[in-house]
C-alpha cells in the first residue's frame, strides 16, 4: 500500500519505503515516541505490527503498563521495580481526581473499581478480569491489586478495619502458595501453569470497606494426577515432598531418596517452584495446622505409591487380574493402603473386581475387570482422593477469609483463568479451557463494542455499527442446541454401549457438516476433529474423550474411601445414610452430571456473575519464556496477545474505523489536497490555499477548523475518480470517511486514497522545485564556467609577463656582464697595443732554487703557478713586472725543468722574432689547441709534478702567420 501511494511501486527501494512508512507512522502517531503512547488505540493504524512496536517500546523504556481501550496490557518486568508498587504511589492514585489522567497502572483500574462501588447510589458490583499465561505475572497482579484495596478500602478511624482488611489480604496471599502448589504443574509451554481457574471475591460492606473474601474454583485437570504428557509434570506438591522432605519425614511417608515413582516424571528438573516450606508455611497459616498437614502429605504418598501398581492380563477372564511383579506391587499395594489406612485386601479387590446391582431387588454380581479396566479404577481411585483433597483446601481457605452475608452488600471480583492452550496432544481438558475462553472472549467483545459504539456517539457520529467477525458460530460449535460438539459427547456418555475414537469422529464430522469452525485433518492416522477458535485452529483427540466425559465413579471406590481410618480422608469422604439408604433402594439411577455438564453450568454461573458487574480488563503478557529481564520476543508477545484475544480486538477496530485522527493533524498533513481542486470562485464554504494557511495555526479553534475540513474533504470524490478502474461503477464510490466532534474516522482505503492524492501533489511540487532547481544550476553553471575563463586568462597573461619579465631581466645581466667584459678587454688591448717598450734581458735568470726568495716571492710564485695562463699574459703585458721577474714568471707558467737559466731562451715580442706577438692581439684566425697539440716548445713538459699543477685545456688567441719554432 505504501508504495502505491508513492506511485513508484517498480522503482521504489527499501529505503525510501521505510522512510515514508516511518513519516506516515509518525503522523498517524500524533507525533508522539512510541513509548510515549500510553493507548494503543492511539496507535494508527491498528496493526499488530504496530501493536508490537509500541509494547516493545514500552517495554524497553521501563513502561509496563498500556491501555488499549477497556482493556490494561501489563508486561511482566521480571525484575523488581519497588516503587511502581509502593504505598505513596498507591495513595497518589486514590487522591487523584481523575486517577485515568495518570499513567496506565493497576492502581488505575483498582481505583476506577472502587470509585464505581462508592460513588453510585445503588453500587454496581465490580469484576477485574485478569488473563494470561502462567509466569504473566497474574498472581503478582492479584496480589497488588489486593494491596491496593487494603490500602484504600480500610476504614482511616478504625484500626480493627484496617487489620481485619490486612488479615484478610495476609491469608489470601497466602492462599496463593498453596493452589499454586496443589493446582499448577509443569507443561511444555510454562514451568508454572495454573491447571485450575479461581474467582476471588472481595466483599465490602455499606461503608466500602472490606470485611472478607471468598474464592471459587473451575475445573481442576485432575487428570495430570494419573497421566502426564511427555516432557510435563505432575502437581508442584508431589515434587516438592520428594525434594523437601526431612529424614523422618521420608521415613513417615515411605518416601526413601532415589525412589522410582511411575507419577513422577521428569522429577530430576528443578524448578523454582519446587519450595517446600513456603508450602507448609502458607498452609500454617491459613489455619492448617503440622498435624493435618502430615495427613495430607501421608495421603498424597499413598497415591504415589497406588500409581506403581501394575496389572497382567488374566488368562481366564473368570480370574481378576494378577499383580505384574508380585514382590514390587504387592509392596506398593502394602505401602499404599498403610499411607490411606485402607485395609489392604479390600483395596486390592475393589481395583480388579467390579460390582454390578442388577434387577429389582438390587442383586449384586462381581465380575473380574480387565486389565485395561483395572488401569482405569485405580487412576479413578487417585483422582476422586486429589480433586477431593483440592476442594478440601479451598473451603477451609473460604472459612478462614469469607465473611458473614449480611455484613457486606457489594463484592469487587478478580477473576483470575487458565489463557488458550494448544498442545500437541489436547484432550477434554484443553476442549474446556478454549470453551471457556471463547465465553470470555465474547463478554469481552460485547463490552468492547459497546464501548466504542460509546465513543462514537460522543464524537456525534450517526451510523450502524459496522459487522464483525464475531465468535458466535464457534461457541454454538462446541455448545449449540440441538446439535453441538458438546451435546455429541454427553450422547455417548449415556449410550449403553462402549464408544470408539473413531466412531466418535464420524459422528462429529457427520452431524456437525457443513460447520465453518470445523476443520478435518485427513493425514492425521489417529482419531481427531479442529476446532477454529478465535486464537487459532485446535486439534482435538477423540481417544479417551468419553470417558474423561464421563469421570465414572465406582461405588464400591467411594465406600472403601469411607472405610478409611484417616482423619483427612474421613473429612473427604463422610459417611451419608441417606446416600446409602438410596443405594440400597434402586433410587441411583439419575442421570450423572458429566464433566462438560457440570463445567458448562459453572461457567454459565459465572458469566451470569460478570454481566451483572461492570467488568475490566488486564491481559497480562509475558515477554519471553526464559523470565529475563529487557528481552522481548515478538514472537512469544505475538501467541499470547492471540490467545488472550486482543489481537481479535485489534480485528474488531480495524473492522470499524481503525484510523483516527484528530483535526489538527488532519489539516497539517492533507491541507494541500486542496490544490486538487480547480479554481473557482470563491464561496462561503470555499477558501483559497493562501486563505487557509493564514488562518491555520497550532492554537486555531475547532469553528476555524471545520472549514478547511470540509475543503479537503471536497476533494475526495475526484480523487476516488482518478483511483477508480475504469469500468468499475464499485471503485467510483467514495470511501467511507467521518468526521466527529474532535478526531476524523477513516477506514484504510481512506488513508491510502489520501496518502496517494497528498503523494500527487507532492509530485507536483518535486517536479515544480526540480525544474526550477535544474534552471538555478545551469545559470550558475553557466556563470562559473565563465568566470572560470575570465580566471584563467588573467592568470595565463600574468604568468607570461612573469616569465617574459624574467627572460629580459635576464638578458639585461648578461647583456651588461658581456659589455662590461668586452669592454674591458677592449682597454686592455688598447694599452696591450701602445707601444710600450720593455727592456732584454740579455741574461738569463737563475734557478729559482738558486736565488733565495722572500717569503712574499714565494707565495706569488705558487699563485702563479696556479695560474699560469694569467701569468702568462703578464709575462708578455706591456706593463706589469720587469727584468728578471717577467722572466721568473714565464719560467714559473711554463714550468721549466729546474736546471741552468742560461740553457733557456725566452724572447717577447718586442724583439721582433716569430712567436707570440701579442695574447691580446686580435688574429687573422683563432686556433683551438690542447696541452699535447700547443705549439710552444715546452708547453707539454713536466719534468717533475709540482703541486701547482693545472690541468685541462688552454685556449690561446695566436697570430697565424707569424707563429713559427724557434
Amino acid at each position: 500500500m505504501l508504495q502505491q501511494v508513492n506511485g513508484h511501486s517498480s522503482v521504489s527501494d527499501a529505503q525510501g519505503g521505510e522512510s515514508f512508512r516511518e513519516d506516515l507512522q509518525e503522523f498517524l502517531s500524533g507525533e508522539a515516541p512510541l513509548h510515549q503512547l500510553d493507548d494503543l488505540t492511539k496507535v494508527n493504524p491498528v496493526t499488530l505490527e504496530t501493536v508490537l512496536r509500541c509494547l516493545q517500546a514500552r517495554y524497553m523504556a521501563d513502561t509496563f503498563y498500556t491501555n488499549a481501550g477497556c482493556t490494561l496490557v501489563a508486561l511482566n518486568p521480571f525484575k523488581p521495580v519497588p516503587q511502581l508498587y509502593s504505598p505513596e504511589l498507591m495513595r497518589e492514585y486514590h487522591a487523584a481526581p481523575q486517577p485515568q489522567k495518570l499513567k496506565p497502572h493497576i492502581f488505575t483500574v483498582g481505583e476506577q473499581t472502587y470509585r464505581n462501588v462508592k460513588s453510585l447510589i445503588e453500587p454496581v458490583n465490580q469484576s477485574i478480569i485478569v488473563s494470561g499465561e502462567s509466569g504473566a505475572g497474574k498472581t503478582w497482579t492479584s496480589r497488588c491489586l489486593m494491596k491496593f484495596y487494603a490500602v484504600v478500602a480500610a476504614s482511616p478511624t478504625s484500626w480493627d478495619s484496617h487489620k481485619i482488611a490486612e488479615r484478610i489480604e495476609q491469608r489470601i496471599l497466602n492462599s496463593n502458595p498453596v493452589m499454586e502448589a496443589f493446582g499448577n504443574a509443569c507443561t511444555l509451554r510454562n514451568n508454572n501453569s495454573s491447571r485450575f481457574g479461581k474467582f476471588i471475591q472481595l466483599q465490602l460492606n455499606s461503608a466500602q470497606q472490606m470485611t472478607g473474601a471468598a474464592v471459587q474454583t473451575y475445573l481442576l485437570e485432575k487428570t495430570r494426577v494419573a497421566c502426564q504428557a511427555s516432557s510435563e509434570r505432575n502437581f508442584h506438591i508431589f515434587y516438592q515432598m520428594c525434594k523437601g522432605a526431612s529424614a523422618d519425614e521420608r521415613l513417615q511417608w515411605h518416601l526413601p531418596k532415589g525412589a522410582a515413582f511411575s507419577w513422577l516424571p521428569n522429577s530430576e528438573r528443578t524448578l523454582e517452584e519446587d519450595c517446600f516450606e513456603v508450602t507448609r508455611e502458607a498452609m500454617l497459616h491459613l489455619g492448617i495446622e503440622t498435624p493435618t498437614q502430615n495427613n495430607v502429605f501421608k495421603v498424597l504418598a499413598g497415591l504415589l505409591h497406588l500409581g506403581n501398581i501394575r496389572f497382567a492380563d488374566s488368562e481366564d477372564e473368570a480370574q481378576p487380574c494378577q499383580l505384574m511383579d508380585d514382590a514390587k506391587c504387592e509392596g506398593s499395594v502394602r505401602t499404599s493402603a498403610l499411607l490411606l489406612l485402607l485395609p489392604e485386601d479390600p483395596l486390592l479387590e475393589t481395583l480388579r473386581i467390579r460390582t454390578i446391582r442388577a434387577g429389582r431387588q438390587q442383586q449384586v454380581f462381581r465380575k473380574p475387570c480387565s486389565r485395561a479396566e483395572c488401569d482405569t479404577r485405580r487412576d479413578c481411585l487417585a483422582k476422586l482422593v486429589y480433586s477431593r483433597l483440592f476442594d478440601w483446601l479451598v473451603s477451609v481457605i473460604n472459612s478462614s477469609i469469607c465473611a458473614d452475608p449480611s455484613s457486606w452488600s457489594t463484592f469487587i471480583g478478580l477473576l483470575d483463568v487458565y489463557g488458550f492452550e494448544s498442545f500437541p496432544h489436547n484432550s477434554l481438558e484443553q476442549l474446556c479451557i478454549n470453551y471457556a475462553n471463547e465465553k470470555l472472549q465474547q463478554h469481552f467483545v460485547a463490552h468492547y463494542l459497546r464501548a466504542q459504539q460509546e465513543e462514537y456517539t460522543v464524537e456525534g457520529l450517526e451510523w450502524s455499527f459496522v459487522n464483525y467477525q464475531d465468535n458466535q458460530t464457534c461457541l454454538d460449535l462446541i455448545e449449540g442446541s440441538p446439535l453441538s460438539i458438546c451435546s455429541l459427547i454427553n450422547e455417548e456418555c449415556r449410550l449403553n454401549r462402549p464408544s470408539s475414537a473413531a466412531q466418535l469422529q464420524t459422528r462429529i464430522e457427520s452431524a456437525l457438516a457443513g460447520r465453518p469452525c470445523l476443520g478435518h485433518n485427513k493425514l492425521s492416522r489417529e482419531p481427531s476433529f479442529i476446532v477454529v477458535h478465535y486464537a487459532g485452529p485446535v486439534r482435538y483427540h477423540t481417544a479417551g474423550l468419553v470417558e474423561k466425559n464421563k469421570d465414572p465413579i465406582p461405588p464400591e471406590l467411594t465406600r472403601l474411601l469411607q472405610q478409611s481410618q484417616d482423619p483427612v480422608l474421613k473429612v473427604l469422604f463422610p459417611t451419608d445414610p441417606e446416600e446409602k439408604s438410596q443405594e440400597e433402594q434402586g433410587q441411583s439411577r439419575a442421570p450423572v452430571l458429566t464433566v462438560v455438564s457440570k463445567f458448562k453450568a459453572s461457567l454459565e454461573q459465572l458469566l451470569q456473575v460478570l454481566h451483572r458487574t461492570t467488568p475490566h480488563y488486564i491481559r497480562c503478557i509475558k515477554p519471553n519464556g526464559q523470565g529475563q529481564a529487557q528481552t522481548f520476543l515478538r514472537e512469544e508477545v505475538l501467541s499470547q496477545l492471540e490467545a488472550c484475544g486482543l489481537v481479535e480486538t485489534i480485528h474488531i477496530s480495524a473492522a470499524g474505523f481503525p484510523i483516527r485522527v484528530s483535526h489538527q493533524n488532519f489539516v497539517e498533513r492533507y491541507e494541500l489536497l486542496r490544490r486538487l481542486r480547480p479554481r473557482t470562485s470563491p464561496g462561503p464554504c470555499s477558501l483559497s490555499l493562501d486563505e487557509g494557511r493564514s488562518e491555520w495555526s497550532p492554537h486555531t479553534e475547532e469553528a476555524a477548523l471545520q472549514p478547511l475540513l470540509q475543503d479537503i474533504l471536497r476533494t475526495l470524490p475526484a480523487l476516488t475518480q482518478a483511483a477508480a478502474i475504469p469500468g468499475d461503477p464499485a471503485e467510483a464510490m467514495p470511501a467511507p470517511v467521518y468526521c466527529g466532534r474532535t478526531k476524523v474516522f477513516m477506514t484504510d482505503s481512506m488513508l491510502e486514497l489520501l496518502e496517494r492524492g497528498r503523494a500527487q501533489v507532492l509530485e507536483q511540487c518535486a517536479r515544480c522545485i526540480q525544474g526550477g532547481w535544474r534552471r538555478h544550476q545551469h545559470r550558475k553553471q553557466e556563470r562559473q564556467r565563465r568566470a572560470a575563463v575570465l580566471i584563467q586568462a588573467a592568470v595565463r597573461s600574468w604568468l607570461s609577463r612573469k616569465h617574459i619579465q624574467r627572460l629580459h631581466t635576464a638578458a639585461m645581466v648578461i647583456q651588461r656582464a658581456w659589455q662590461r667584459w668586452r669592454i674591458r678587454m677592449a682597454c686592455l688591448a688598447s694599452k696591450e697595443l701602445d707601444g710600450v717598450e720593455e727592456k732584454h734581458l740579455s741574461q738569463a735568470p737563475h734557478s729559482p732554487s738558486s736565488f733565495p726568495l722572500p717569503q712574499a716571492q714565494t707565495r706569488l710564485l705558487g699563485a702563479i703557478i696556479r695560474l699560469w695562463p694569467l701569468g702568462l699574459v703578464l709575462a708578455n703585458a706591456a706593463v706589469g713586472v720587469r727584468g728578471f721577474q717577467r722572466k721568473l714568471v714565464v719560467w714559473a707558467c711554463l714550468q721549466l725543468p729546474v736546471g741552468s737559466p742560461s740553457t733557456y731562451t725566452i724572447q717577447t715580442a718586442q724583439q721582433e722574432q716569430a712567436g707570440v706577438m701579442s695574447i691580446r692581439a686580435l688574429p687573422q684566425g683563432s686556433i683551438r689547441f690542447h696541452c699535447r697539440k700547443s705549439p710552444l716548445r715546452y708547453a707539454d713538459i713536466c719534468p717533475e709534478p709540482s703541486p701547482y699543477s693545472v690541468t685541462g685545456f688552454n685556449q690561446i688567441l695566436l697570430e697565424r702567420h707569424r707563429l713559427s719554432h724557434p
